[in-house]
């Protein structure tokens, strides 16, 4: 049951709190924290059963990313991204399914989605070629998701455009190595991806908007769990920001640690500042309200899908405000800890200042910037259908 995973996690917590440093100088997840993370199965949480996995409650899903986060948070952020891939391979053909998961259903699969690449038809699928960013944990993944626009013949993209998720094995595409130097969520490794000409076979793509429907690609795959009739516009973003919310319980564990034996520069124990306590509380409870609120958004989903109910845009654009809220709900909290904290807290001895600076870059996901999905979500509360660009990622 995918509760024994959160078990796992929760035994190997002190191991993975003790990968983060490595983690982070290497660039890419150490080889203990993906051990620690294949022995507890934390990928295979929203892989279908039929492939060994767990076909989980979203709800379980995103509480093992915020557990995995609050003691590592690239790794957290790798769970969180890489996570969700299994369950949109759950609504690929099963010709590739069986591929990606028939010998080895450990595989990873890495992303990212954004189209920037053009995929050209041809027969029997398409050629691809482009250049990808941000492709999290790509160097322990073994096949990836890319998203792509369909092109014309002569490789320019199609008019109107149509967005593809393509699906590539590790000999199709180049990781360019030197391509993730950042100030935060180091060790994700979140690299770029080239591919020059890889042919797609049709069978290993899926219509974008298809997977963003949500019901409509459980029902043509054959899956009638109820994880599989969610959209993706709802799911990919979980996963993101349970990691953020994670990382952000991993600096106020760490600042209650650090602020405990302090004493500030005016000769005070932290425990007897009613100031500092005060916004530690503070930020204590706007942390737990990020993760109630996350948690609530997918549930609400869920049980609409469960009980045969359609999800509507007006849903997915509240759960949507909810989680870019969230998010930037908790870094909010963590900064004003991070700023009573003294000038010990930067210190790389210091594993705040990690997380302080984690959740940050976690903030700077697409998936987090608020204007155009606020946008959206007054005028769907107003009964003014959103057009075109405010319909996107939601």
């Amino acid at each position: 049951m995918s509760h024994e995973v959160m078990r796992r996690v929760e035994e190997s917590a002190a191991q993975l709190a003790a990968t983060a440093d490595e983690t982070e100088r290497l660039g890419r997840l150490s080889d203990e924290s993906v051990k620690l993370m294949r022995q507890a199965g934390v990928m295979r949480l929203l892989q279908p059963t039929d492939f060994g996995g767990y076909a989980a409650h979203p709800r379980e899903f995103a509480e093992t990313v915020m557990a995995v986060a609050k003691h590592c948070g690239s790794a957290g952020w790798v769970l969180g991204v890489g996570g969700v891939h299994p369950w949109e391979m759950a609504l690929m053909d099963r010709t590739l399914q069986n591929e990606v998961w028939g010998e080895n259903p450990d595989a990873w699969i890495a992303s990212p989605y954004a189209p920037q690449g053009i995929a050209t038809p041809t027969d029997g699928g398409y050629i691809l070629k482009g250049h990808w960013n941000f492709s999290s944990g790509t160097d322990h993944a073994d096949w990836l998701f890319l998203g792509a626009l369909l092109g014309n013949a002569d490789g320019t993209p199609a008019m109107p455009p149509k967005s593809l998720h393509v699906v590539l094995p590790r000999s199709d595409y180049t990781i360019v190595d030197d391509s993730w130097d950042v100030i935060g969520l180091s060790g994700s490794g979140s690299k770029d991806i080239i591919v020059d000409g890889a042919f797609i076979p049709a069978y290993r793509t899926i219509d974008a908007d298809e997977v963003a429907a949500g019901a409509g690609a459980a029902e043509r795959a054959g899956r009638t769990d109820t994880v599989y009739k969610l959209p993706f516009w709802s799911m990919f973003p979980l996963g993101i920001t349970s990691a953020v919310v994670g990382i952000c319980e991993g600096a106020l564990a760490a600042n209650l640690e650090y602020q405990r034996g302090r004493v500030n520069a005016m000769g005070t124990q932290i425990k007897d500042d009613p100031i500092s306590l005060y916004a530690i509380s503070e930020a204590a409870t706007e942390i737990a309200a990020s993760r109630t609120h996350l948690i609530d958004g997918i549930c609400r989903l869920y049980d609409k899908a469960d009980a045969g109910q359609e999800i509507t845009f007006e849903d997915r654009s509240l759960v949507r405000r909810n989680q870019i809220r969230a998010a930037w709900r908790a870094v909010s909290a963590v900064d004003e800890i991070f700023a009573r904290s003294g000038g010990n807290a930067v210190r790389r001895s210091n594993p705040m200042q990690r997380f302080w600076r984690d959740a940050h870059v976690g903030l700077q996901h697409a998936i987090h910037v608020p204007g155009g999905t606020y946008h959206s979500n007054a005028l769907t509360a107003m009964g003014i259908e959103p057009q075109g660009v405010l319909r996107a990622m939601i």
